[in-house]
């Protein structure tokens, strides 16, 4: 039998604070003994701040106070999407009582534009002086908006220095962040050892980036101990969590019973959650197992209409171009109609 080839992932990285696309490159089918080989290097996106959807339009009139009566009515107007009154609120809290978490609100509701004029000059101030009152929130910020340079020239010593500080109280995002720096080897020495230890950490709190992350050191036994049911187990919880690339790697553990138990009909069901998520290497993968003969139901058509799709973003494939080729000229009509009407322009 052929199996799927798994996609074999070094870490390297982007510039902290920009957006990134996964680079994969697309395999053919072979044992996966062999998927160490020939294979090119995949980046692991660094997490930002996420700045929140934004809701209905600010209105002041209807803030309302919350039920509690101890409650955050600074976070509550916030969570509502009541940006002027987030900030109104959160502006008497930091210049009277001098609340840190109010000041953390100034720098978030500045660096975004909501209920106020963007202003990343006034985002580092407030976040500044959170920070410097301990605030861990506020530190990773501040270190995101010094390596990327918004408000004033790129500070990557600063920026290794607060998210250090917020690491150290407890931050999943600034460790996972930190670890970005130590794997990539420019502004701090690489130690993959070091990396690894705050990829747990952040992993063990939650964060998917930081569990597909460290999957791959365990895969590659890359500053720790190879073992790959703990890398497919992590896979897992990230995949449960929405990280698309961590759903493709888990499905091809799933399909092959690579560190886990074979389970084909999840694995392709993963792979075509993956592939509408507009992830090429799944729609690749999935055009495979569509199109071949790998022990699960065929479907020509909605096969070579993922390879073409795949294909139109980068992600070529020899042996797929084959099967387009051999295809009934009403076949190809069919897949290439789907795939039209999927990219919107039928």
């Amino acid at each position: 039998m052929t199996f799927l080839r798994p996609v074999v992932i070094v870490a390297s990285v982007l510039m902290l604070g920009e957006s990134a696309l996964a680079q994969l490159q697309p395999a053919p089918a072979a044992d996966p003994r062999s998927a160490s080989k020939n294979v090119k290097k995949k980046t692991i996106k660094s997490v930002p701040p996420t700045p929140p959807a934004r809701p209905e339009p600010d209105n002041k009139a209807n803030a309302q106070a919350p039920d509690e009566p101890n409650a955050d009515l600074v976070y509550g107007a916030y969570q509502r999407g009541l940006y002027k009154t987030a900030f109104d609120l959160a502006l008497k809290q930091a210049e009277e009582d001098k609340v840190p978490a109010a000041m953390t609100m100034l720098g978030e509701l500045y660096a975004n534009g909501l209920g106020v004029k963007r202003d990343y000059g006034k985002a580092i101030e407030w976040h500044q002086r959170a920070a410097d009152l301990g605030d861990r929130e506020a530190m990773f910020a501040l270190a995101m908006l010094r390596i990327s340079g918004r408000g004033g020239p790129p500070d990557r010593a600063s920026a290794v220095k607060w998210l250090a500080s917020s690491a150290k109280l407890g931050e999943p995002k600034a460790a996972y962040n930190l670890a970005l720096l130590y794997m990539d080897g420019q502004t701090l020495p690489q130690d993959f050892k070091r990396a690894a230890e705050l990829l747990r950490f952040a992993a063990d709190a939650g964060s998917p980036e930081a569990q597909y992350a460290l999957a791959t050191f365990y895969k590659e036994g890359t500053g720790l101990e190879k073992n790959l049911y703990k890398s497919v187990r992590l896979l897992q919880a990230a995949s449960l969590a929405g990280n698309v690339d961590a759903e493709v790697e888990y499905a091809i553990a799933l399909f092959n019973g690579s560190g886990t138990e074979k389970n084909e009909a999840a694995a392709v069901s993963l792979l075509r959650k993956a592939a509408r998520q507009n992830s090429a290497i799944a729609q690749n993968r999935l055009a495979r197992v569509l199109v071949t003969d790998m022990g699960v139901p065929t479907d020509k058509i909605e096969g070579l209409k993922w390879h073409i799709l795949a294909k139109t973003a980068g992600k070529g494939d020899l042996m797929l171009d084959e099967a387009m080729a051999q295809a009934t000229p009403e076949e190809r009509a069919k897949a290439e109609s789907a795939a039209r009407k999927w990219l919107g322009i039928q």
